[in-house]
């Protein structure tokens, strides 16, 4: 190591132009953007001491291709601002540090403190540098290291990857002369396999690569050289200054780059490659490259084989840009940005360092959303970031409103469908009106946290007005550059725009508007009762839960800021956004000047806040009514109509709408064929018809579907052509999908011809031919014959296929059949027979899937009352197969007669379920709850289906059963 430390000093003195001592620690303190899964761990982690702070690092690194391994030194100056004894560094295990030739020299008496010793703490990624004296208060001090450590491939910290290319083609360095090599005259040829070396430092990987202050608080400037290949370039943080040889008549060159701007260490990132600059004068118009927007360099690299896929990158890029500066009212703060595909890059987010943002090749060649969202991370996240942590998630929610917001307003959100915010939207719905949301997985709320926040975001750029908003946020920026932000200070800045515009009063502020919304894990639901004589209403609100029973401690006290928007059916202006009076958290308040007789109002158009709306009945009916209507279903808006109809199934569901009011809402769905519409229907269907799976009732639900969706199935399948939108595309296999498990006969016919195929082929097992969409069609409607044969090919399946092909035919092999003969076929050879060929996690699989419907569930209970004993011997020793067996068997029953059936098993083997004992009485608890619901809402769901097949006449002979 002794060796290592000097070869590199040498290099470092050579190649690295140190900065002054304690060089402008004061002024910068930022930090940037973050993964919340990778994030959220680290809220709760230790922090370094604040007794000693970084003012810069100078770094000199050697990636070592050919070995996958790298050195280096780093020079760190640091400012005491507390007496202390002690340095303590962030530096990973799998780093090696030459501690014996660690120095550390005072800047202004060029003196050495004494080193009383050095530590790494176990079980941390921590180096502690003990001293015999204290530091001086103010003093300037100079840590010297060096290291040395492995390049791994997976993507943590510093990473090695490798690509194939068309071989016998020329590097080089100019994109425009593919006939001058890189370092040299002559044209060597670039090998098939091509090797490139990068980091991801994201959220504190950056010591992995070098000792440091690896948190987002220490923003500090580099001065940073690298050692590469004369075939290889380096992309860096900052542009070149300057490039000269390790030696003389080396194979090696040193680059060394610009002093970047303070940044935090996981804002670092390099990448050594030979992928190519793609040209400007390929990459779009010769326009393009004369707009004004973005840094003076804008370079996008790939391999030589892809970059006329990245044709119009260039042009997106730009066009991108220039709305962010627009709407930030702030140039990129940069001189350069690269840009890269980067073949076989296998990290799920791109690595969007300061200057340099690594995509995955597929990642560049999609729409606008994914691009700005990294570009705006180099605002929001590089040159402003949040203070710590459990900030991260209002830094993540921001670039996300402002990403679909830009790719809104370039091409109309095309990538998007018009499904955004819906989509998150519904599932916040879902998540939040849980008893325990996120199944107290901390991760999880953190995700769910964020996407609240990004609503929240939304509805206050409509409510406040977009001017007002966009303002508020410019002003935060303008205040916060190069240094950090807590979530109140974006909401400060919001505050004073909004009062300084007259768009909130003086006494209200959007911090506690905001924290009434995400510091807690719920949602409020709105409910309107109008006085149709005076034109008044009574608008009240409550915590709104979905999920049975409604026991959530102290939900009487949680009150939420809420804006009242309403849209009149006298003039159905749905362009006027601000709130006629906002909910400061109180539980009721009265909305005035409403048209009074037979005319509507909608609360909360286009779901400007994220909370349902229940009205009283005379209401509802006014809005179904109108909705049925041509003029209705023109004039109001694709979001409002797909909100009406999302909360009056939600609402009902939760117990505080009459179904019979819900379904009415669904009638004007028979002439409607917008996809957005229809979206949250097939979940709605899908949520009813599994509950009431068991009843008598379902069957007529399922007609009810089938009249439904027929229609709309056929229609689309009538227009379809080559040249439709993937909306149509998607809607049509929805509507198919569903068909299809109701028994829709050309559905099941086709997918019977595709599946026969499969089983005349004289090898079987060798590969499925079948597309995935057909096999649970036939394994439900087909033959048992044909259920047989996918139940040997699990049986025989090859070591060599694919696992997850395997995992896809088993489940459809337990989940798909509606007869219960083909369910107790497969418990049998599973579970008595104790089938070498599945293993304990194929029964956890089966069980999981014979729990998502009534034959499935019921055969599962049916198959344990006969079998307890052998069952019982069985799973003697395998304990959470037997839990997972009572949970499928008894948890999802939803009627009286399940509950009994249920009951007397416990009661018949009290005391013998031993570690599931807690499970069943759960299961005969909730299955009490679900009979409640059952008793009071399937004899009303089965009086209107009655009215309705009456009144439509479903086309039954175009389905099996």
């Amino acid at each position: 190591m002794g060796k290592l430390f000097a070869s590199l000093l040498v290099g470092v003195v050579g190649v690295i132009a140190l900065l002054p001592c304690g060089y402008g620690w004061r002024e910068y303190r930022i930090r940037r953007s973050i993964d919340l899964s990778a994030a959220n761990p680290l809220i709760s982690d230790a922090r370094l001491p604040t007794d000693l702070v970084p003012v810069n690092y100078s770094l000199y690194l050697h990636p070592v291709l050919e070995r996958a391994t790298f050195s280096g030194a780093v020079n760190i100056t640091i400012v005491c601002t507390k007496a202390t004894n002690q340095l303590t560094l962030h530096a990973h295990h799998d780093l090696r540090v030459d501690e014996v030739n660690l120095r550390v020299r005072q800047c202004e008496t060029d003196t050495e403190p004494r080193i009383r010793r050095i530590d790494r703490v176990p079980k941390k990624p921590l180096l502690v540098v003990y001293f015999h004296d204290d530091l001086t208060v103010g003093a300037s001090y100079e840590v010297r290291i060096a290291f040395d450590g492995s390049i791994w491939e997976n993507v943590e910290g510093i990473f090695e990857g490798k690509y194939k290319q068309q071989a016998g083609q020329p590097f080089s360095q100019d994109p425009a002369a593919d006939d001058q090599p890189m370092g040299g005259a002559g044209a060597d040829l670039v090998a098939d396999e091509h090797k490139y070396i990068g980091t991801y430092l994201r959220p504190h990987h950056a010591r992995r690569l070098f000792p440091c202050f690896d948190e987002p608080a220490h923003k500090t400037p580099f001065q940073v050289s690298i050692v590469r290949p004369r075939t290889h370039h380096v992309l860096f943080n900052t542009e070149l200054e300057r490039s000269e040889p390790l030696a003389t008549n080396s194979t090696l060159m040193v680059d060394q780059f610009k002093l970047t701007p303070p940044m935090s260490t996981f804002t670092f990132g390099f990448l050594m490659s030979d992928l190519l600059e793609v040209p400007p004068q390929a990459a779009g118009s010769e326009a393009d490259d004369e707009t004004s927007c973005g840094p003076k360099k804008l370079r996008i690299w790939a391999r030589r084989d892809f970059r006329d896929s990245l044709v119009q990158l260039r042009k997106r890029v730009k066009l991108t840009l220039a709305k962010l500066e627009s709407y930030w009212g702030v140039e990129l703060p940069l001189e350069k940005l690269d840009i890269v595909a980067l073949p076989g890059f296998t990290h799920v987010k791109p690595a969007d360092n300061w200057g340099l943002i690594i995509f995955k090749e597929s990642e560049l060649q999609q729409g606008y959303y994914g691009l700005a969202q990294e570009l705006v991370y180099q605002w929001l996240g590089s040159w402003i970031t949040p203070h710590w942590w459990s900030d991260a998630h209002v830094n993540k929610a921001i670039a996300g409103f402002l990403s679909a917001d830009t790719a809104i307003k370039i091409d109309g959100g095309a990538e998007f469908e018009g499904k955004w915010p819906m989509t998150i939207l519904y599932s916040i719905y879902y998540e939040f009106s849980k008893r325990y949301p996120h199944s107290r997985i901390t991760a999880m709320k953190q995700e769910t946290t964020c996407s609240k926040t990004e609503l929240v975001l939304r509805m206050l750029n409509y409510t406040l007005g977009e001017d007002t908003f966009r303002r508020g946020l410019q002003k935060f920026i303008r205040n916060r550059k190069y240094r950090t932000f807590y979530g109140d200070d974006v909401w400060e800045a919001l505050t004073k725009q909004a009062h300084l515009d007259r768009r909130l009063c003086e006494s209200a502020t959007v911090n506690e508007l905001v924290d009434s919304w995400i510091t807690k894990d719920r949602i409020p639901m709105v409910k309107v009762v109008r006085d149709y004589e005076k034109g008044t209403a009574a608008v009240t609100q409550r915590l709104y839960l979905r999920e049975r029973p409604h026991d959530v401690p102290e939900q009487d006290k949680m009150l939420w800021w809420i804006p009242l928007v309403v849209v009149t059916q006298d003039t159905l202006d749905f362009s006027n956004t601000s709130a006629t009076k906002w909910m400061k958290q109180t539980r009721e308040v009265e909305l005035e000047g409403l048209p009074t007789g037979d005319r509507f109002i909608i609360v909360n158009p286009e779901e400007i806040g994220p909370f349902p709306v229940n009205y009283d009945q005379r209401n509802w009916n006014l809005l179904a009514s109108y909705l049925q209507t041509d003029e209705g279903r023109r004039r109001i808006p694709v979001y409002t109509k797909a909100k009406l109809l999302h909360d009056a199934w939600n609402l009902a569901y939760a117990g505080d709408l009459n179904f019979a009011t819900a379904f009415n809402m669904t009638l004007f769905m028979m002439y409607e064929r917008n996809h957005l519409v229809w979206n949250p229907v097939f979940t709605l269907i899908d949520h009813i018809g599994r509950h009431i799976d068991m009843s008598a009732v379902h069957k007529k639900f399922e007609t009810y579907v089938r009249t439904l969706l027929t229609p709309l199935y056929e229609e689309l399948v009538g227009s379809q052509s080559d040249e439709e939108e993937m909306w149509k595309v998607n809607l049509r296999s929805l509507a198919k999908n569903f068909l299809c498990r109701a028994g829709y006969k050309p559905c099941i016919e086709e997918a019977q011809r595709a599946f026969r195929k499969w089983m005349d082929s004289a090898e079987p097992d060798i590969g499925n031919p079948v597309a995935n969409q057909y096999i649970c069609p036939v394994f439900k409607w087909g033959t048992r014959e044909e259920w047989e044969f996918g139940l040997q090919r699990v049986i025989n399946f090859p070591e060599s296929r694919l696992k997850s092909e395997r995992t896809y035919l088993l489940k459809t092999l337990a989940g798909c059949p509606s007869q219960a003969s083909k369910i107790d076929r497969l418990l049998t050879i599973t579970v008595l027979e104790d089938n070498g060929n599945f293993t304990d996690n194929d029964v956890s699989l089966i069980f999981k899937m014979l729990s998502g419907g009534s034959t499935g569930y019921t055969t599962l209970f049916n198959f344990l009352k006969t079998n307890w004993d052998t069952i019982k011997l069985r799973f003697k020793d395998r304990e959470s197969l037997w839990d997972n067996m009572i949970n499928s068997a008894t948890g999802l029953f939803t009627t009286q007669e399940g509950y009994d059936m249920v009951s007397r098993l416990y009661l018949q083997h009290q005391g013998e379920f031993d570690t599931a004992e807690h499970i069943i009485e759960k299961s005969l608890k909730n299955i009490k709850e679900e009979t409640k619901w059952s008793d009071e809402n399937l004899p009303v769901i089965e009086k209107w289906l009655d009215t309705f097949m009456a009144n439509n006449s479903a086309a039954s002979q175009k389905f099996f059963g």
